[in-house]
This record gives structure tokens, C-alpha cells and sequence, in this order.
């Protein structure tokens, strides 16, 4: 059985070869892809020798660096040739951004069963998603810890008509006491500063301004068919129970688990039908004598207050908000704006009258790009 892993590098990529090391041997490791941390993938590479390894900025790198053992190191094109005439039983996407789109179809068309974490691609083209039957062949499994525990739930128990409320939790991340309007000279290296996961610097800062959670709404609505208007967050600071459902009975269901992505990744890789070694992620009920919710304040997370005011009838909407997010994360990161302008950033872009087919891939990837082409010229 092989595996391809599209973001190697990053945190959910690590943990999956981690797991794989551990207690799969059953899985053999076809594919890495790697954005920029050539350092790191070389290190991959010569520890669990793929066949093929992909850099997206490979032109930063060395002719002499280019050869690895046996690994051959590929371009892009020859990325997306090789996945059209293979075939993987795995693959695991969790490639940050929207540039996840780039490889989505070919992946789809490449793997049986796709383990995703890359919430920007279904939040972009999640509405395409049933209409062009672009899962048929290909099962879905979502790695980001709410969304698994919703799939898991569901798959347990068929009879979904009963439900009232959709909850997700939110951890508040590291300002979740604070009002907004005092942030404005958080460093970025606070923001990032997570209390409950440790994840990347775009993940992390999503989970500060509540964007995270919101973006998570959108693709419970697209993976599993949920109405917005019946879901809801809550604040939940131990970050242990993922989600809950919430019934007409007045029955509350919570699904909780150790806040450890090893949790989701590891119910994935049992697709390979191997009965692993076990990993030591038990949750005692004893280490939590509290557990706590709070609902969303929007004088503390006012993205929150601006999500819900989007018209997501619109497609277009939702991918501005994600984009607009995208960038003034980026801007932040880069020491261009303050922390509180990522409020104001994705207030100006939600506003953008910009409308223009999203009916393909290929279309919301051309909408993308003239967004960003908008926010380039953009004044601070």
C-alpha cells in the first residue's frame, strides 16, 4: 500500500510520517511534496527514500542539491503527469492555502482515499464539490480535529434527521480574554503562540482572530451537507470536545478526544487495514475537572461578527473572505500592517465588488488570482 503526502513538511505532514515510522510499515511512502523547506525534505528523503519527491520553489535550490539517493526529484508538470498515470491508495493534502486547488483535481484522480487538511480548498471549491460528482471514486476523510470527529460521528450513526444544532469549539486561542481593540501591537510571535496545538504560523493566527473556526463552519457545510444556519461555535478553552450535536430531543452529544492531530491521522492511515501498535494519546476524565463553554463575544473576535453578515448564498463571498484573510495574514507575518488591520483587510476585500464564474477549479483559481492581483494594490 502506498502513500503520497502533499505537505510533508509542515505539521500534519510530519505527524503522518511519524505514525507511519511507528506503527505502519504496511505503508510505503511513494510521494513527499514540499513547498520550501528543502532542508527538512532532504532529511525525509534520506530517512524513508521515496520514489519521487516535489519542491515547489525548487528553482531556489542547487543543480548538485537535485539528486537524493534514489528519489527523483520532480517539477511541477511532471507532478501532475505522474499523478495522471499512477495510482495511490492514500494521500494525505495538507498543503496551507488556497494553492492547494493547484493539485486537488489531479489528487482526486490519483488516490482512493484522500486524508484533507488543506480547509482553504474546500472552502474555495467545496461548492463544486457534489454538483461535478468529483468524489465518486475517491473517500473523503477530513483531518482537521472538528471535521474528523463529525465524520466519525457520522459514520456511526446513519440517522442524521434528528439533529437540531451542529456545535463547533473554538480554543480562543492566545487573546481569548482580551478585547480586539487592544491587540493592535501584538507581535506575531504571540500570535502564533497557540495555548492547546501546536500548528503553523497560518493555522495558529486564524485560531487568534476566530477565522479558523469560521472557515471550519463553511466545510462542515460543504462536507456534510449542514445548513449554516444550524450550526453555531462555542468557546471552549480545554479544547477536548471537538464538536457536539445537538438533538430535537433535547439530547446532546459531545465527541471529545486528547487534542493530539495524531488522533485523526492515525484513524486515516487505518485504511491501510493494518491492526497497529497503539499510540498513547488516552484522555482521562480525571486530568479535566472542568470543562467549559462560552458563547463568541464579538467585542474579542469581531471577524466573527463579519462572517456572519456574508451572504453565503455566494460562493464568491466565502472565497473572499478566505483570500482576504490569506493576505492580511501574510501582511501581518511580514511586519506590513498590525495585528487588528487583519480585521480591516477582510472587511475592504468582503466589500470588493468582484464577481465572475466559479464553476471549475481552473475558474476559482483565475477568481483567486484576480482578487490578489486587486490586493496588490491596496494602501495601508
Amino acid at each position: 500500500m502506498i502513500i503520497n503526502i502533499y505537505g510533508s513538511t509542515g505539521v500534519i505532514g510530519r505527524k503522518t510520517l511519524e505514525l507511519i515510522d511507528q506503527s505502519f510499515s504496511n505503508i510505503n511512502i511513494n510521494l513527499l511534496c514540499a513547498k520550501s523547506n528543502f532542508k527538512l525534505l532532504k532529511k525525509q528523503i534520506q530517512k524513508y527514500q521515496p520514489k519521487y519527491a516535489f519542491l515547489y520553489d525548487i528553482n531556489k535550490i542547487s543543480k548538485s542539491e537535485l539528486k537524493i539517493g534514489k528519489t527523483k526529484l520532480i517539477d511541477f508538470n511532471e507532478l501532475i503527469n505522474y499523478l495522471l498515470i499512477s495510482k495511490s491508495n492514500l494521500s494525505v493534502l495538507a498543503v496551507s492555502g488556497y494553492k492547494s486547488l493547484y493539485f486537488l483535481e489531479h489528487i482526486i484522480k490519483n488516490t482512493d482515499n484522500l486524508g484533507i487538511a488543506s480547509k482553504e480548498a474546500i472552502v474555495s471549491a467545496g461548492h463544486i464539490f457534489n454538483k461535478n460528482k468529483y468524489f465518486n471514486k475517491t473517500k473523503i476523510f477530513p483531518l482537521d480535529s472538528e471535521h474528523f470527529s463529525l465524520f466519525d460521528y457520522f459514520n456511526k450513526f446513519q440517522n442524521n434527521k434528528t439533529i437540531k444544532k451542529i456545535i463547533l469549539t473554538a480554543s480562543g486561542g492566545p487573546f481569548y480574554k482580551k478585547k480586539f481593540n487592544t491587540l493592535k501591537n501584538i507581535k506575531f510571535s504571540q500570535a502564533i503562540n497557540h495555548p492547546k496545538w501546536k500548528m503553523g504560523y497560518k493555522n495558529s493566527i486564524d485560531s487568534a482572530t476566530l477565522v479558523n473556526k469560521c472557515l471550519e463552519l463553511i466545510e462542515a457545510h460543504y462536507l456534510f451537507n449542514i445548513p449554516f444556519d444550524k450550526m453555531k461555535i462555542l468557546i471552549h478553552p480545554e479544547a477536548i470536545v471537538h464538536s457536539a450535536i445537538e438533538h430535537e430531543n433535547f439530547v446532546t452529544n459531545f465527541n471529545l478526544f486528547k487534542n493530539d492531530m495524531k488522533i485523526p491521522i492515525y484513524n486515516f492511515l487505518l485504511l491501510s487495514k493494518k491492526k497497529p501498535n497503539l499510540i498513547n494519546t488516552n484522555y482521562y476524565f480525571k486530568d479535566y475537572k472542568t470543562l467549559n463553554f462560552e458563547n463568541v463575544k464579538y467585542e474579542i473576535f469581531p471577524t466573527y461578527k463579519l462572517f456572519e453578515k456574508i451572504d453565503k448564498k455566494r460562493p464568491q463571498n466565502l472565497i473572499k473572505f478566505n483570500v482576504g484573510n490569506e493576505f492580511a495574514v501574510n501582511q501581518f507575518k511580514n511586519k506590513i500592517i498590525n495585528y487588528t488591520d487583519i480585521y480591516r483587510i477582510i472587511d475592504k476585500v468582503i466589500s470588493l465588488n468582484l464577481y465572475s464564474p466559479v464553476n471549475t477549479i481552473k475558474d476559482i483559481i483565475k477568481y483567486h488570482e484576480k482578487l490578489e492581483n486587486k490586493l496588490q494594490k491596496f494602501k495601508f
